[in-house]
């Protein structure tokens, strides 16, 4: 085992970002505020001492109960939307996080207020063992959720298995009900599978089962009035995700479908209600009186949610993220294999945290700015 770094030298090394200012357009590099600047219409004011109030509490005041761990980059789709067409250079499975430093950092988390986890990838089910760090995970004493989201396909052999282990909520990804195009959208086959996964976990008892739905223009917008239609049966919720700017997805505004859009094509055809949201909850859900399901609309880009953002992000490589669209990451997984205690994992955690923005750089921004592909993010 290599000698143990001292804590000083640890925060120095891991608190630098992945992608510095110089990785950034200049046009970007102008627009870069200070983490204390608050933009006029931000609903939270700044103060750094309530960043050192909590290891998980940035300057703004949010308490971050909500990690999302990517246990894996690999995925058996290749999403228009994730996925670059040309495929991407895999990290070498040894610069992943073992079984052991993901239980690590969830039970660390958690000891700090986290009480729900999200288990993403990539496909997570694609990584060997998930059944046993989804049961360790489970076990932690205050978490309250175990989620993972997937594309449904290994769903069907899995399902009971991830139940046993304590997965207690589901989100599958779908972004059409038409077989044709989702091999268009995918690059592969698969969709009567996805949607045998949804009613099997219906069936298990899963309610809702939500759904996540990629939105854009041209390419599946005509099938928003099918996708709340299916919810009349279906004690699903689908939930409609406005397109968002990553590396390698080609993102143009032209292909947005705007939450207000949305909400209009869909009113041509149903009733609407609208349903009482949390104060984290990144969805505008609303339901058509007398259907079992609901819908939802995730506005990143035209009415972003920041204020009660309250989720970190952890990817397989073990960076931590604290932002989905900021460019800077801290390596925990090299603090770890360095030697660092738990102890200086959350003063590496606290800092980062503290650094967190008030609000994403704004679509347009993003467009220009380096980032991950979302599929080794995390999604």
């Amino acid at each position: 085992m290599p000698p143990r770094l001292l804590l000083p030298f640890v925060i120095m090394i891991h608190a630098l970002p992945v992608l510095s200012d110089d990785d950034l357009p200049q046009a970007a590099r102008r627009r870069r505020a200070p983490v204390s600047e608050v933009p006029q219409d931000f609903g939270l004011s700044y103060d750094p001492a309530r960043s050192h109030a909590r290891v998980l509490s940035d300057g703004f005041g949010r308490f971050h109960t909500y990690l999302r761990i990517s246990l894996i980059e690999h995925c058996n789709l290749r999403c228009r939307y994730c996925m670059p067409e040309e495929g991407l250079d895999w990290t070498p499975d040894e610069h992943l996080l073992t079984n052991a430093e993901i239980v690590r950092l969830a039970r660390l988390f958690v000891a700090e207020g986290v009480t729900k986890i999200r288990l993403t990838g990539g496909e997570p089910l694609l990584r060997p063992g998930v059944e046993a760090i989804a049961e360790a995970i489970g076990a932690l004493p205050g978490l309250q959720t175990l989620a993972i989201t997937t594309n449904g396909l290994l769903l069907p052999k899995k399902l009971d298995r991830i139940r046993a282990a304590g997965v207690n909520l589901l989100n599958v990804s779908l972004d059409t009900l038409r077989p044709d195009r989702f091999e268009e959208i995918t690059r592969r086959q698969g969709f009567d599978l996805v949607v045998k996964a949804i009613d099997m976990a219906v069936a298990r008892g899963y309610d809702p089962v939500k759904v996540n739905a990629v939105v854009m223009a041209g390419f599946n917008d005509d099938e928003l009035p099918d996708f709340v239609a299916w919810t009349r049966d279906r004690p699903v919720e689908v939930r409609f995700i406005e397109f968002m700017p990553f590396d390698g997805n080609r993102w143009d505004d032209g292909r947005l479908v705007s939450y207000e859009q949305m909400l209009e094509r869909i009113r041509a055809h149903f009733p609407l209600e609208r349903l009482q949201d949390g104060p984290n909850d990144t969805s505008k859900t609303y339901r058509v009186p007398g259907h079992r399901g609901r819908i939802g609309f995730i506005t990143s880009m035209t009415t972003p949610f920041c204020e009660g953002c309250n989720r970190l992000r952890i990817t397989a490589d073990g960076h931590l993220k604290v932002c989905l669209f900021g460019s800077a990451e801290v390596s925990l997984r090299d603090a770890m294999r360095g030697g660092a205690t738990d102890d200086e994992l959350r003063e590496i955690i606290s800092a980062a945290v503290g650094r967190k923005r008030a609000r994403h750089a704004g679509m347009y921004n993003l467009a220009e700015m380096k980032n991950r592909p979302m599929i080794t993010i995390g999604g």
